[in-house]
């Protein structure tokens, strides 16, 4: 969803001087507020604040419409460079039979084949929590399944959370 700019526009610019630009891109140089709203009222344009930090401001003669447009199309350029990543998880228990460890190892090939991260999270129940090294043994033993299966990275290793055990691996 595109942010809301505020754009300063024609009587809402307050700054005195105005370096202006004109509809070609062109610096005509700098002016009075009142004589750039003048120029721009006759070209049947309006006057846009492109960089009200600099000293003196920096105005653009251009339509309105257009310039949100052009802002548009730059901020949807900027969105489509950036790449999501999804990530997938699944859990294991330590008493999880063989048969339900080979259906969740299928899930996991699954997901990194389709280039998805997958959080694999070993959770303690009840007494379990007294015995931490049964959760991290279960989930190396459930990695090393995995990696003989297929040749997986792990992307962020074995780590302790107050339910148990969790890492990351992907393609």
């Amino acid at each position: 969803m595109l942010k809301k700019v505020q754009i300063r526009s024609n009587e809402a610019i307050w700054a005195r001087e105005i370096r202006l630009i004109d509809e070609a891109g062109k610096q005509l140089g700098v002016f009075s507020r009142d004589e750039a709203l003048r120029i721009a009222k006759e070209r049947g344009l309006d006057l846009i604040e492109v960089n009200p930090n600099s000293s003196p401001v920096v105005c653009r003669i251009i339509d309105y419409d257009k310039y949100r447009y052009i802002l548009s199309k730059k901020e949807k350029e900027k969105r489509q460079g950036t790449k999501r990543v999804e990530m997938k998880e699944v859990r294991i228990g330590v008493r999880t039979g063989e048969h339900d460890l080979e259906f969740k190892k299928a899930n996991v090939l699954k997901f990194i084949k389709k280039g998805k991260k997958v959080k694999i999270e070993v959770t303690l129940k009840g007494r379990e929590k007294s015995r931490r090294e049964l959760g991290r043994e279960a989930l190396e033993t459930f990695l090393l399944k995995i990696q003989t299966e297929a040749p997986v990275k792990v992307d962020q290793q074995i780590m302790s959370s107050p339910r148990g055990f969790n890492c990351i691996v992907s393609k």
